[in-house]
């Protein structure tokens, strides 16, 4: 047997060595380990040696398996190695070509517009303020001088929480509010945030954005909410603007007015549009927060964020705004 095993050995090895890939390896494995290989085929003949010769011949048996083993996976080793260099020449990246790059990500323009609206407030020297998003009546209705009759605090335009106690804000007003109660005056400040009302269509949402300004203090007029309004509008849409203010009504100020512009300013060619709300803040409002009234008067602003978007970038549907659509946002970059 031993010159069997020595016959066996050279010729494994050289198939060994020159198999070329892992598929012709593998066939070498089973042709001599498999369970009909070569080498399990002379572990199964010990049986019929006799039993002096037995255990030498297995101990030879069991170190060439072990040697074609050894080999098998040192063959294999260098083959993986092979077909990865090969895969590595074939799919080398060439970096002298140009790369995609990735474009930086930026502000959604609601954001972007609130941002140029605060700071153009702040420069004025309004101080920002924020307040609760879920209501009580009182805060948003009652304290504003909306009675209780009036159509805005009808279920089918406010959202309410509870029995009526509780809603989502329909204005920043309540902020006002809040902070007349908590502070004597001079105040000076702006409230930006999310307002929600039963509406959705081109033009409006159930949510969407406000910011609000109030100025109280001795002796404030309308000549100076004409002169901010005027100040803040030019320096937002960066053009010199015609301003029209038509008398309107809103429960918690007196005089009211509605503010438009002449779009032609703005290259649009559709003459006035109307841009926001203001007026004189109502005395009972003061009253109600706490502030004398026959001392102090102040005004009130409150302009839609999207309405200002919309105006500023030339969109005509406000619900492209909340579309997601990376083409649509990318303009905004």
């Amino acid at each position: 047997m031993s010159t069997e095993l020595e016959d066996l050995r050279a010729q494994a090895l050289a198939d060994i060595d020159a198999a070329e890939a892992l598929d012709v390896l593998d066939g070498h494995r089973v042709a001599l380990l498999g369970k009909k290989g070569s080498v399990t085929a002379l572990l199964k003949q010990l049986g019929a040696l006799p039993a002096e010769r037995r255990k030498a011949e297995g101990a030879r048996i069991n170190e060439l398996k072990v040697e074609l083993s050894d080999a098998l996976n040192a063959r294999k080793t260098r083959l993986e190695a092979a077909a990865i260099d090969r895969r590595l020449q074939s799919e080398s990246v060439d970096v002298t070509l140009p790369g995609r790059g990735r474009r930086a990500g930026a502000a959604h323009p609601i954001t972007q517009t609130r941002r140029r609206i605060e700071s153009l407030f702040v420069r004025q020297g309004f101080e920002i303020v924020e307040g609760p998003e879920i209501e009580d009546d009182y805060h948003n209705f009652e304290a504003l001088n909306v009675p209780p009759d009036h159509p805005a605090r009808a279920m089918q335009d406010t959202f309410y929480v509870d029995a009526g106690r509780l809603l989502l804000r329909t204005h920043t007003s309540p902020v006002q509010i809040r902070t007349m109660e908590a502070r004597q005056p001079p105040i000076r400040i702006i409230a930006p945030g999310r307002v929600y009302r039963v509406d959705s269509d081109r033009t409006h949402s159930p949510m969407f954005h406000q910011v609000e300004a109030l100025y109280v203090a001795e002796n404030v007029s309308f000549a100076e909410l004409r002169a901010e309004l005027q100040a803040f509008l030019e320096a937002f849409f960066g053009v010199q603007l015609k301003l029209r203010f038509r008398p309107s009504y809103f429960p918690f100020t007196e005089p009211s007015a509605e503010v438009d512009i002449d779009g032609r300013s703005l290259g649009t060619g559709s003459g006035w549009m109307e841009v926001l709300g203001c007026g004189m803040v109502h005395p009972q409002v003061l009253e109600s927060a706490g502030i004398d009234g026959s001392r102090y008067t102040g005004y009130a602003i409150g302009m839609g964020i999207e309405r200002l978007a919309m105006l500023r970038y030339g969109v005509t549907d406000l619900r492209q705004f909340y579309d997601n659509d990376l083409r649509f946002l990318a303009q905004f970059a």
